[in-house]
């Protein structure tokens, strides 16, 4: 797994046999940053076959129309679908951006119960699971090797501040029942467990 920090938002790349996936990009505006990183590391945008964006907020998805352009397939979640222009609104008030749209064909849907086949299929042994206390179209990326991807999710060690948020307190129990070993947040610091 390789760390890409090139904006505010981390962003990770994990390798596998039949083409790579990365999860989250960074705001619009940041491709030249962002193949920056790719070279600093090793990596060019061929080696990625996918992007899975942890949720449609800008900050997670502000490549991807790019991206996809450029031949990366863009992974959603079933329960991501009705977000996908979400963001939308927010860049068309920054047309300085110039922010790609989405093309829509160059998208894969799948439910969270395929997502283990279908990982499973370009060698990343893992699955996504819904983690919707940060917004409705939040996932996470649970690896068979302990890794996780929450995203925004809100950082484990906050969690006793939220002691009213089942909603929260509901999501960390899923995370936490896969038995993580190592946490990635998008705006926070690795967190072993």
């Amino acid at each position: 797994m390789v760390t890409l920090k090139y904006g505010n938002t981390n962003t990770f790349f994990i390798p596998a046999k039949r083409g790579g996936l990365l999860i989250d990009t960074d705001y619009a505006g940041t491709l030249p940053a962002f193949y920056k990183a790719l070279k600093a590391n090793g990596l060019t945008l061929r080696d990625i076959a996918y992007l899975l964006p942890t949720h449609f907020h800008p900050d997670h998805v502000g490549l991807a129309g790019e991206l996809t352009a450029q031949g990366v397939t863009l992974l959603i979640a079933d329960v991501q679908r009705a977000h996908l222009h979400d963001p939308d609104p927010i860049f068309a008030r920054e047309p300085h951006l110039c922010r790609q749209p989405i093309d829509e064909t160059m998208l894969r849907c799948i439910s969270c119960g395929e997502s283990r086949a279908f990982l499973q299929e370009f060698g990343i042994a893992g699955e996504i699971i819904a983690t919707p206390s940060h917004s409705p179209d939040s996932i996470s990326l649970i690896l068979d090797d302990g890794d996780c991807f929450v995203g925004d999710l809100e950082p484990l060690p906050y969690l006793a501040a939220y002691e009213q948020n089942l909603p929260l307190q509901q999501d960390w129990e899923r995370v936490l029942s896969f038995h993580p070993k190592r946490v990635f947040y998008a705006h926070a610091n690795p967190m072993l467990l």
